[in-house]
């Protein structure tokens, strides 16, 4: 059954991880590794893991790097020194363990590679067709490489990414900034834009931001967390959206 939402849209905003690419899987066993691996290390074989349903979805999707390291290790009653820039993957520090985690994510991405989700494609040529600009967002510093990888970088005009978002110093999810810049970019309005998000700090960000609806993906049935956060609209396919 289609949903309709509002007739005039004239740009779309859409999340990557989970959204366009299936990278969001990746990210989620990348974050359970390395947390695994160091949760192990300081607490003893009985440690609890970190519960990819519960936790990944609460504390790190959607957000950057190094907030998902914070929020995780602020829920286990656990502190680490911010560190620098310059700390390596073997440092027990913020920084550090953001480092672990996207080595283990890029080896990763080499080894299972990235696949794109049939109904965001179809959806995206569709889009295009009828002339709508299309901005595409994310939290992770690998969105290029990732877009490039699944050859879908060409369908964007406009990129807001991690790398993008601290050199111009915007502020993360659930802060609505990276989607303003985004719309601001692609010369539309908050009236005339949609945004496709599947997770809570993304959706809440949309909603922060005033948009003209915020559509929540529930790719594995998560439609009443999304509603909750504030989604307008949940979906499990793009292809259900009519406009």
């Amino acid at each position: 059954m289609s949903k309709k939402v509002q007739p005039t849209i004239q740009a779309i905003i859409l999340d990557m991880d989970g959204v366009i690419t299936d990278s969001a899987r990746l990210h989620a066993k990348a974050w359970k590794q390395m947390f695994d691996e160091y949760l192990e290390k300081v607490q003893g074989k009985h440690f609890a893991p970190l519960d990819i349903g519960r936790d990944y979805k609460r504390y790190i999707d959607g957000v950057s790097r190094l907030d998902g390291v914070r929020a995780f290790l602020e829920s286990r009653q656990l502190a680490l020194p911010e560190g620098t820039p310059e700390d390596g993957p073997e440092e027990e520090s913020i920084v550090g363990l953001g480092r672990r985690k996207n080595n283990i994510f890029l080896a990763l991405m080499k080894k299972e590679g990235v696949d794109v989700f049939p109904d965001t494609l179809e959806m995206v040529k569709q889009w295009k067709k009828k002339g709508i600009k299309l901005a595409v967002i994310s939290a992770s510093r690998n969105c290029r490489r990732i877009l490039e990888a699944a050859d879908m970088l060409h369908w964007f005009d406009v990129r807001i990414d991690g790398e993008i978002a601290r050199e111009q110093e915007l502020p993360g999810k659930p802060a609505p900034d990276v989607f303003i810049k985004a719309m601001e970019n692609l010369n539309a309005d908050l009236d005339h834009t949609l945004i496709i998000e599947d997770a809570i700090a993304g959706i809440q960000a949309g909603k922060k931001g005033g948009f003209s609806a915020v559509v929540g993906v529930a790719r594995n049935g998560e439609d009443e967390v999304l509603r909750d956060a504030g989604a307008d609209i949940v979906v499990h396919e793009l292809t259900e959206l009519k406009l």
